[in-house]
C-alpha cells in the first residue's frame, strides 16, 4: 500500500493522539477539536484495516500495530523537523554577517548608528566581534573588519572608511584641571594614555611644548578604557574624536586647551582579497561606505 498525500492530515493527527496518549491533548496542539482528532484516527484505521488504539473509559492506548506505526510516524516527524531545522538555520546564516572591529569604534561610532543598518535591511543577522589582535580572515573567519591602521594588509582589500583626530580631555573632577589655560598647562596634569602609535609626546610636540616631564600614570590596552579611567579623574586622555563623541556629548569629559592633531592612521573597511563578498556581507560593506559619518 503506497502512502498518499491524502494520509498525510491523518497521520499527524495519529502521531500527536499516539504521543500523548490523549485526543484532547493532541487536539490542542494541533489546533483541532478532539472529535476531528478521532475522526482522522478511525479514518487511518479503517483504510489500514487494523485498530491502532484501545478505547476504554480512562482515555485511549495504542495496540501493538498501532505502537509500530506511532515508533515510524515519530522517527519520520523527528527526521523532518531536523531537516527543517537545518534549512531554517541555512537561511539565517545566509542573512548573517560577522564584523570584526575594535571595542572603542563599535561603542562609540559603530553600534550608535547600526539602526539605520537594520531599518535599511530588516533580514540582516549581524555579530560583532571586538579584539585588539587582528584577525585572521580564515574560511569560516569573518566576513568584514573595521581596522584602525595605515590601509594596507597583506591579502585583504581596504576600503578608506573615514580619517579622525587627536585632543586632549579630562573630566571636571580631575584635580589642578580648572586651572589649565593652554597646553603647556596640561604637561602638569597625571596622564592617562593607550597603545596608540601617536601619544602624548606627538601631541605637546604638535603644540610647541618641550622640555617637559610627563607623569603618564596609566596605560589601557583600549581607547575606551583609557576614556573611561579619564571620566573617573585619574588623569588627562588625549583621545581619537571618533570615539570621544559620547563622552563630549554627556559631559563625562570636556575637551582641553591645545592643537587638534591629524591622525596618522585612519578607519577601513577590509575584507579578503580571495574570496568573494556574500549578498548579506556586500549589503554592510555598501551601508558602511554610504553611511553618515559625523
Amino acid at each position: 500500500m503506497a502512502l498518499r498525500a491524502d494520509w498525510l492530515p491523518a497521520l499527524a493527527a495519529f502521531e500527536a493522539a499516539a504521543r500523548h496518549q490523549n485526543f484532547a491533548h493532541a487536539a490542542e496542539e494541533l489546533h483541532l477539536t478532539a472529535s476531528a482528532v478521532s475522526h482522522h484516527v478511525r479514518k487511518l484505521e479503517s483504510r489500514l484495516a487494523v485498530p491502532l488504539f484501545q478505547r476504554h473509559a480512562r482515555g485511549v492506548s495504542l495496540t501493538a500495530e498501532g505502537r509500530q506505526l506511532a515508533d515510524a510516524a515519530g522517527s519520520a516527524m523527528a527526521d523532518m523537523d531536523d531537516v527543517l531545522r537545518s534549512l531554517s538555520a541555512a537561511s539565517d546564516d545566509r542573512e548573517r554577517v560577522r564584523v570584526t572591529t575594535l571595542h572603542s569604534l563599535a561603542y562609540s561610532w559603530l553600534i550608535p548608528r547600526l539602526p539605520q543598518l537594520t531599518a535599511l535591511h530588516p533580514g540582516l543577522r549581524l555579530n560583532v566581534d571586538t579584539e585588539i589582535a587582528l584577525t585572521r580572515f580564515d574560511d569560516g573567519g569573518p566576513d568584514l573588519g573595521i581596522r584602525h591602521g595605515p590601509g594596507n594588509w597583506p591579502g585583504l582589500t581596504a576600503h578608506h572608511l573615514m580619517d579622525d583626530s587627536l585632543f586632549a580631555v579630562a573630566s571636571t573632577s580631575l584635580p589642578g584641571v580648572d586651572a589649565v589655560r593652554d597646553a603647556a598647562d596640561v604637561a602638569h596634569l597625571p596622564l592617562v594614555s593607550d597603545l596608540s602609535r601617536q601619544g602624548w609626546h606627538d601631541w605637546f610636540r604638535a603644540a610647541g611644548v618641550h622640555g617637559v616631564r610627563l607623569d603618564e600614570r596609566h596605560s589601557f590596552s583600549d581607547a575606551t578604557d583609557a576614556l573611561a579611567a579619564a571620566t573617573h579623574g585619574l588623569g588627562a586622555a588625549l583621545a581619537r574624536a571618533r570615539i570621544a563623541r559620547p563622552y563630549l556629548g554627556d559631559g563625562r569629559l570636556h575637551q582641553l586647551p591645545g592643537p587638534v592633531l591629524k591622525a596618522r592612521w585612519g578607519y577601513y573597511v577590509v575584507h579578503p582579497a580571495h574570496r568573494r563578498l556574500r549578498p548579506a556581507a556586500k549589503q554592510v560593506l555598501d551601508w558602511l561606505m554610504a553611511v553618515e559619518k559625523d
